[in-house]
């Protein structure tokens, strides 16, 4: 299973430096491009939607199926500890679903503001052109 946290953390990685490199200011030269290669990405990046949902449901099967510890005698200390390390990594695994959704959301919505400004930009210069 950890091979499906390691695609995601990579993905969501992706994403957030694309939105970074979207933001930064001074990268004017490379912007269209970057614009170009970010809008065909999107569409791949969207089946990280139902992969973290997918995800998620795991980390709900884990929760609802994990032995209960509730009191020292019910349970080892080696268990407890194991318990405690299971609710870690849930806990941790359910914030990297959370980052992955809200870079995917950010870089659509950075997107496509920074194509909408583009078309009006281009629309400014040809009104410009035009007097």
């Amino acid at each position: 299973m950890a091979l499906e946290w390691v695609v995601l953390g990579y993905a969501a990685a992706a994403e957030a430096i694309m939105v970074l490199l979207l933001t930064v200011p001074g990268l004017e030269g490379i912007r269209k491009g970057l614009i170009a290669v970010t809008r065909n990405l999107l569409k791949p990046f969207l089946s990280i939607v139902p992969f973290c949902l997918f995800l998620l449901m795991d980390i709900y099967w884990k929760y609802e199926t994990r032995p209960s510890c509730e009191t020292p005698e019910s349970c080892t200390p080696t268990e407890h500890l194991r318990h405690q390390k299971s609710i870690m990594k849930s806990q941790r695994n359910a914030l990297l679903i959370a980052a992955a959704i809200v870079f995917y959301w950010l870089l659509y919505s950075v997107t496509h503001l920074v194509t909408r400004i583009e078309q009006l930009n281009q629309r400014v210069d040809r009104l410009k052109n035009r007097d």
